[in-house]
């Protein structure tokens, strides 16, 4: 292998006539002068003598023919593999053509691949085109996870890619981008794995109600069990908001999320609504101005004054009274609309729990998944992650001032679908203090883990802060495009997006320094959604011909005359409720599927065993 071509102090070309190339391999180049720089391959070519030539634009131009032929190929006869590749420090000067090209040990390579221990870092997967250097990595980092290979599992084979958890306290927040079937939703699960395996406090919220990891993944051998390391909670089964610990402001921000406010609902809140108010005290207070409202002061006066009343209705009317001198500026139909919100979160069962479950989970370092649907995750994302930032900051505030506080730990905080949470262009329940932690979240040691297939719509300021990006396949041009802007993905890379295969990702970080291609490992857990819908609509359809031929067993060989004889007790054991005719076209189907057969004779038609 051998440097053809013009270069610069960037990038060279390869030739070589036995080594296909392969996107990002790895090259030491032996110029003493320049100390051997290394690089890695950005663009592959391969061509041989029945490809016509005439090549004068893109990878080979005559410049890189006219090299090939002074250094001995046979244009015309040999096969010959071309690579550009890319320095991974800029040279100070153009490197010399013809320079021989090999292979690095991980040795001279180490420092840019490897960063922390799998120990103290999270194993996300295999480094890509690294198996030329396996013989040389250390036992330490050999054999720790399986890849997914088409349809094979194999154990690994390259350098691993340890991502330095560490480094976030100045590289702070990830990002998690790529298109449905990507592999986005796998590379998160092996993520909270990690976190899982460091016993570091996580905050996941899970609207696809699939972050579970109980189920063992199959081909991975003797993994963990994550069985005490996370816990999950659904809202308003588990976990929900103590409605007398909210602000004002929480109150508005919460009922704002179940529909949008105006100016004057907004007022009504901030009149109505009192310090340390129970739900039921609050709510009670709407409604009783809502009635007040509704009857009028002449009514509600005339009532006061009638004698024929009993003690309860006079004490009701006369609460009516004072509320309709306090509030009675207040718009009805705001009224009515903040009734209709608090009710849409009461019904959703938001106000009938505490989040002790979640805080008891972080202090116990674990990771606790929060369930429930999207609308009702935005809302009550905005109350748990601004208490926890707020204890955690409290702590942290205090310690600085030489005060003591009570301890509440660091954590991380994840998300799928994460645009509906800090959309780009509107506000949301979470936006604020999700930007917030964003922007300061690092120094009181808080982090995001932000998963989306559209970061497009995700907010500009909380992703300019994702120090760390890992970018599965995406298709979309304004995602690549937005990608591109926020990543020091390359051209040639970005061409590459919209045709990586699943669970292949480019990993651009701060922490590395450049952009790397992954495959990510094997989980050792699987999602409950991994089922294909088209194989449950087979086991559905099964199922239910075994129900069907058990309910009829007894009664074979049947008759189709008798079916009325037995229709209850058969409609019974099949828990059905079909009439004559649907039985006729039930035993047909299954006569066609080959699971009873069909014999007529000169009395009647019958139906038996196949």
């Amino acid at each position: 292998m051998q440097i053809v071509g013009v270069t610069t102090q960037h990038e060279v070309f390869v030739a070589s006539k036995t080594h296909k190339f392969r996107m990002n391999e790895i090259f030491v180049i032996e110029d003493e002068q320049l100390n051997e720089p290394k690089g890695e391959v950005v663009e592959t070519f391969s061509y041989n003598r029945y490809i016509p030539m005439g090549f004068d634009k893109g990878l080979v131009d005559s410049q890189v023919l006219k090299t090939l032929e002074q250094i001995g190929y046979d244009i015309g006869a040999d096969d010959i593999h071309l690579a550009k590749v890319r320095l991974f420090e800029e040279a100070t000067q153009p490197l010399q053509t013809g320079a021989h090209v090999r292979h690095p040990a991980f040795d001279e390579i180490a420092p840019l691949l490897v960063k922390s221990t799998p120990q103290a870092g999270m194993i996300v997967g295999e480094i890509k085109a690294t198996d030329f250097i396996a013989k040389t990595v250390p036992s330490h980092l050999q054999g720790l996870f399986h890849i997914q290979d088409t349809e094979d599992v194999r154990l690994q084979q390259g350098v691993p890619f340890i991502f330095d958890i560490r480094a976030m306290q100045q590289y702070p927040h990830i990002g998690v981008f790529g298109g449905s079937g990507s592999g986005k939703s796998f590379g998160l699960r092996v993520m909270l794995e990690e976190l899982m395996k460091l016993r570091i406090p996580t905050l996941v919220f899970d609207p696809h109600f699939e972050m579970n990891f109980e189920a063992t993944a199959d081909g991975v051998g003797d993994v963990p069990s994550y069985q005490d390391h996370y816990t999950v909670v659904q809202i308003g089964r588990d976990v929900g908001v103590d409605f007398s610990a909210l602000s004002t402001r929480d109150v508005e921000r919460l009922l704002s999320a179940a529909g949008s406010l105006t100016e004057s609902m907004i007022n009504v809140i901030q009149s109505i609504h009192k310090r340390r108010d129970s739900y039921q005290s609050f709510s009670d207070r709407v409604a009783n101005v809502a009635e007040a409202l509704e009857l009028g002061k002449q009514k509600i006066d005339a009532m006061v004054h009638d004698g024929g009343m009993s003690r309860e209705d006079i004490q009701r009317y006369g609460t009516f009274k004072k509320l309709l001198d306090q509030f009675g500026s207040l718009p009805l139909a705001s009224i009515k609309g903040i009734q209709w919100r608090a009710n849409r979160l009461h019904h959703a069962g938001l106000f009938q729990q505490n989040i002790r479950a979640i805080e008891q989970g972080i202090h116990g370092g674990q990771l606790v998944v929060v369930q429930g649907a999207v609308w009702l995750l935005q809302v009550f994302s905005s109350y748990v992650i601004g208490a926890l930032y707020g204890k955690r900051r409290a702590y942290k505030d205090a310690k600085l001032q030489q005060q003591q506080g009570e301890f509440f730990p660091p954590f991380v905080i994840v998300t799928d679908e994460a645009h509906n949470f800090a959309p780009k262009g509107y506000d949301s329940p979470a936006k604020s203090v999700l930007k917030e932690i964003a922007q300061e979240g690092r120094k009181y040691g808080a982090f995001l883990i932000l998963a989306t297939q559209r970061p497009t719509l995700l907010d500009e300021t909380i992703t300019a802060q994702l120090n760390s990006k890992f970018v599965f396949r995406t298709v979309r041009g304004t995602d690549i495009q937005t990608i591109k802007e926020e990543t020091d993905l390359t051209n040639e890379e970005g061409k590459r997006l919209p045709y990586l295969r699943s669970g292949d990702v480019f990993v651009s970080s701060a922490i590395m320094g450049r952009t790397m291609a992954v495959r990510i490992r094997l989980a050792h857990s699987t999602s409950p959604h991994t089922l294909n819908p088209f194989d449950e609509l087979l086991q559905m359809n099964n199922q239910g011909d075994d129900d069907v031929l058990s309910a009829i067993e007894p009664f074979l060989p049947l008759a189709e005359m008798s079916l009325m004889n037995y229709l209850t007790d058969i409609n019974k054991g099949a828990k059905k409720s079909w009439d004559i005719q649907t039985w006729k076209k039930e035993l047909e189907r299954l006569c066609e599927k080959g699971k009873l057969k069909k014999q007529k004779t000169p009395f009647a038609t019958l139906y038996d065993r196949s």
